[in-house]
């Protein structure tokens, strides 16, 4: 484990997780610099430095109070806008999955290889075994394979729900009416846990998502198994 992880972003999986904890330091590095400059000005203020007999104007100085606050948005806004294009960009994907969020479950369907339909509820605590983790184990696991580049569909059934998956940098709405896509790569094998992160009712907390990210055998072992089911 990595010193002081409890201040920091816990490591992603994908590309697109990566290029997130990169803007999210470019972007707290900067607001630390403008709370620097802010700073000293008002040490300047209070210690009254400032004052300059006869000072009557400076090109230069009007010049740089306005080129820096446009470059900081710049340099801020441009990469915001190149990761907002990747996330939710209509790339063209090996695979495509349909997630419908339900109250208060999840559902998946898929259609390239074999079609098939399953439902994920969340296991109860009773039922768990040595190992499971308490409300977020479910009882059909979304199978995806590693090293593919994967269409996520987002929808709804009922209300607004969000499908979030923390350790993946995820979280896509799912509106009633209205597909969402997102774009989800993973480098390795793994599972991966998140919840709703909308709230969306009396059992808004009991809306867990597992996936499980294998290898092109196995996936298509599952995927098989369950166009039968």
């Amino acid at each position: 484990m990595y010193p002081y992880t409890f201040i920091q972003l816990t490591d992603s999986n994908t590309f697109f997780g990566h290029e997130i904890v990169l803007f999210h330091d470019f972007s707290l590095a900067s607001l630390m610099f403008i709370l620097t400059a802010v700073l000293l000005m008002f040490k300047a203020l209070k210690k009254k430095k400032f004052v300059v007999l006869a000072y009557k104007g400076s090109n230069m100085l009007e010049f740089l109070w306005t080129f820096f606050p446009v470059f900081i948005l710049i340099s801020i806004g441009l990469p915001s806008l190149y990761l907002m294009y990747l996330l939710e960009g209509s790339f063209k994907g090996d695979l495509t999955f349909k997630v419908v969020g339900h109250q208060w479950y999840w559902s998946y369907e898929g259609g390239d290889f074999c079609d098939f339909d399953m439902s994920s509820y969340m296991i109860p605590s009773e039922d768990l075994v040595e190992g499971q983790f308490r409300l977020l184990e479910v009882d059909n696991t979304m199978v995806l394979p590693y090293s593919t580049n994967i269409r996520l569909m987002i929808t709804s059934y009922d209300v607004i729900h969000s499908w979030t998956l923390p350790s993946l940098k995820m979280k896509v709405d799912a509106v009633p009416g209205r597909l969402n896509t997102m774009n989800i790569f993973s480098f390795q094998p793994g599972s991966f846990y998140g919840q709703c992160s909308e709230i969306c009712g009396l059992l808004h907390s009991f809306m867990p998502i597992h996936v499980e990210f294998v290898n092109w055998e196995t996936f298509l072992n599952n995927v098989t198994e369950e166009s039968f089911n």
